[in-house]
């Protein structure tokens, strides 16, 4: 290669180097804060109204104006500061956010039950949300480590541990909503080798879970008598497993039938008779393995069947069964109690049709019917002033938002780089699911924001600081 071809070559990269950062991405995160802000006024509309300029500070509008202004200039801090000072340091960084969730359980201020907050001359800070930025680091530092090798059960459990640490400080405030939030750092392990075996077991666990809080303890076990057998039957019958299915679903219609009528027991009891006679044949077939596996499945299973139901009747508080109630059995929770949220909000959603009453004119956001609007629920106030139209189009920014820096994760040349894309991809997914979830009754009530749009200084903050800190690790992609 000649020396000129050399020196062309040199500027493309470098030219590649020093290019400016992902102006996909940064367009949709400035949409994104500007759909909230506006939103957060629309809430809070009245009081902007009565509010002269020199008080619009003081207002709910003007507070939030005030943290987007802080969260742009730390966006264009980030911008600037040395893009290696993020790898070098992670590990002090995530130990330094897991000091200020135990300071705050000494000196925080409790707000609404929970000790999440610091406060300093009428501004509120909460910790947890810097938390989770910590942990994205402090896990993608993890993970960079040579000897880091996922199929390990000691890397396994180190990993589990970095994610362990701050949900177990933050329960203790007690908030489980953002505690829970700290759970889409698997996604981050799977993408990295985390056995799937893991997740099957652990999705069907909470399967059980739920369906025990739910339906009767001997109900389940009709269903996972009938999945067991149904394994056994595919298993060793070979030549004739369309018989077989044909027999199974039979089976099944008959213990669904009887299940109804009142005799579950009966059909339990049964089931198990023919569950164990399957066994024995498929043992003589050599099939145990098999055997040895659905048998911990169904010991394991009704262990967790029976805990879960005990739990909920004998060992929750009433305020926590209604919550549950409220997501899973909205019939038998109150619904001028713990059920008026979810319903205000529904109702608030409902209302605003295709395109929406418009801007401001929200008559159930005007009136405050639904509790927390501006933060928790202000999903319901796009829904009423915007429509499904509005509705479509904030879901389409969020979704347009994840996959692109999804793809910016896959493009990363350093490996901590695309570790700590990953973790930040998880918690906006899991943040952004939830939150809309819940203000429609699919999730449970947790109490946690929708990003970027939620009223909140720290929410904002906390995610302004991870997607700038993942734009400039972008945007030096290809050094090492």
């Amino acid at each position: 290669m000649s020396r000129r071809s050399r020196r062309a070559r040199r500027r493309i990269t470098n030219s590649q180097i020093l290019r400016r950062i992902d102006w996909q991405a940064f367009s949709l995160f400035i949409g994104l804060v500007v759909v909230g802000w506006l939103m957060v006024l629309s809430v809070n509309y009245e009081a902007f109204e009565q509010a002269s300029w020199s008080g619009f500070l003081g207002t709910s509008a003007g507070k939030q104006a005030i943290w987007v202004v802080i969260s742009l200039f730390v966006f264009t801090f980030v911008m600037l500061f040395d893009w290696k000072f993020w790898r070098t340091f992670a590990y002090s960084i995530y130990v330094f956010s897991l000091l200020l969730l135990v300071l705050v359980l000494i000196v925080g201020t409790n707000i609404k039950g929970a000790t999440s907050w610091f406060t300093f001359g009428g501004v509120s800070f909460q910790p947890s949300e810097l938390a989770k930025f910590g942990t994205c680091l402090g896990m993608a530092a993890f993970l960079d480590t040579y000897n880091t090798d996922l199929r390990k059960v000691r890397s396994q459990l180190t990993a589990l541990l970095i994610m362990a640490l701050p949900m177990a400080l933050i329960l203790i405030q007690p908030d489980a909503g953002s505690a829970l939030v700290f759970l889409s750092f698997l996604i981050l392990l799977y993408r990295e080798g985390l056995s799937q075996s893991y997740f099957i077991v652990g999705g069907v666990s909470i399967a059980l879970l739920l369906s025990a809080l739910v339906y009767e303890p001997q109900n389940i076990y009709v269903v996972m008598l009938m999945l067991s057998l149904g394994g056994l039957t595919y298993q060793y019958s070979k030549r004739y497993r369309t018989y077989w299915a044909i027999g199974m679903v039979l089976l099944a219609a008959a213990s669904v039938f009887l299940v109804r009528e009142g005799y579950a027991w009966y059909v339990d009891a049964g089931l198990g008779l023919l569950f164990l006679s399957a066994s024995w044949v498929a043992y003589k077939q050599r099939h145990g393995q098999m055997v040895n596996l659905l048998l911990a499945f169904l010991l394991l299973g009704s262990g967790l069947v029976y805990a879960s139901n005990y739990a909920f009747y004998n060992v929750l508080k009433p305020h926590q069964q209604d919550r549950i109630n409220v997501w899973l059995q909205p019939k038998m929770a109150d619904a001028r109690g713990s059920l008026y949220n979810l319903e205000q909000s529904k109702t608030a959603i409902g209302a605003g049709d295709w395109f929406g009453k418009g801007f401001t004119q929200g008559n159930m956001t005007k009136l405050n019917y639904v509790p927390e609007q501006s933060t928790d629920f202000i999903f319901c106030t796009i829904g009423e002033e915007q429509g499904f139209v509005g509705v479509f189009g904030v879901i389409g920014l969020f979704l347009l938002l994840l996959i692109r820096l999804t793809i910016l994760a896959e493009r990363q040349r350093v490996d901590f780089n695309r570790y700590y894309a990953y973790g930040v991809v998880g918690i906006l997914f899991v943040h952004f699911f939830i939150n809309i979830g819940m203000t429609m009754g699919l999730m449970p009530i947790i109490g946690i924001p929708l990003p970027l749009i939620s009223k909140g200084g720290s929410s904002l903050l906390g995610f302004t600081l991870m997607i700038a800190v993942l734009l400039k690790l972008d945007k030096h992609r290809l050094r090492s």
